[in-house]
């Protein structure tokens, strides 16, 4: 799963022999991308449009496990525009059924956070370090490399953590300070990943949720969004699939 178009397209240009199935009002492309079966599609933003597309995915296709790459925004402490977040925990700063429930809890479930497998977080992080470690960037894509350069970017940090999703763009500093003092331990922030993870703790699927930082979430000045997206998000998300399909 893509969160932007230009990630998507990107993957696609990656797969040799993609054939578009339309459900449900979405594009989805079945075909091999580096040796495996995959079914490549646009998520849409917001919760329930991401979490539409994820059950389609798992009941529709079949598919064994989803990889969600997207752009967020980054909040932990450390994190820079360019890093990389791989989620360890998931979990849906705008869900609030108190006085029913603790503020954050799904209802029903007794828990507020979802966790991929450990193993595979662990596979994932490692194998990503490697695949945007400066010497595999230089060797393989030294574009992007003169990219990164061109934008004041360093190279890229890959950091592991929780990952929390809302139907809000934020971009505010008051809204994330709100957002770090409820919790301390959030690096990024985005509008679909927690959701895409209830649909796989449902169905009882594995999930990595990959997020590109591409801005502080704040009121502090931007890169050029659309520059950004093109030259340094889309061909990691290129590089972090090539490097993980492999292994997972």
């Amino acid at each position: 799963m893509a969160a932007m178009p230009a990630e998507l397209f990107a993957v696609l240009a990656a797969m040799p022999d993609e054939a578009r199935v339309t459900r449900a009002g979405r594009d989805f492309w079945v075909g091999h991308l580096h040796g495996r079966e995959v079914v490549a599609v646009l998520s849409r933003i917001g919760k329930v449009a991401a979490a539409t597309t994820a059950t389609l995915l798992l009941a529709e296709f079949g598919v064994t496990q989803i990889v969600f790459t997207g752009v967020a925004g980054g909040l932990g402490e450390g994190v820079k525009v360019g890093d990389v977040v791989v989620a360890d925990a998931l979990l849906q700063h705008d869900m609030d059924a108190s006085p029913l429930f603790p503020r954050f809890e799904l209802p029903g479930t007794d828990i507020s956070r979802l966790h991929p497998p450990r193993a595979l977080v662990d596979t994932v992080c490692r194998s990503l370090r490697e695949a945007l470690a400066p010497e595999t960037l230089a060797a393989r894509q030294p574009a992007l490399m003169e990219q990164l350069a061109s934008l004041g970017l360093g190279q890229p940090v890959v950091h592991r953590g929780l990952v929390i999703s809302g139907d809000q763009f934020l971009s505010s500093a008051r809204a994330c300070a709100a957002l770090r003092g409820a919790l301390p331990d959030a690096l990024a922030v985005e509008m679909e990943g927690a959701a895409v993870a209830q649909v796989c703790h449902d169905f009882g699927v594995p999930v990595t949720v990959l997020r590109t930082i591409s801005d502080r979430a704040d009121d502090t000045a931007h890169l050029d969004f659309p520059r950004f997206l093109e030259a340094v998000a889309s061909p990691y998300a290129v590089a972090m699939l090539g490097a993980l399909l492999p292994l997972i």
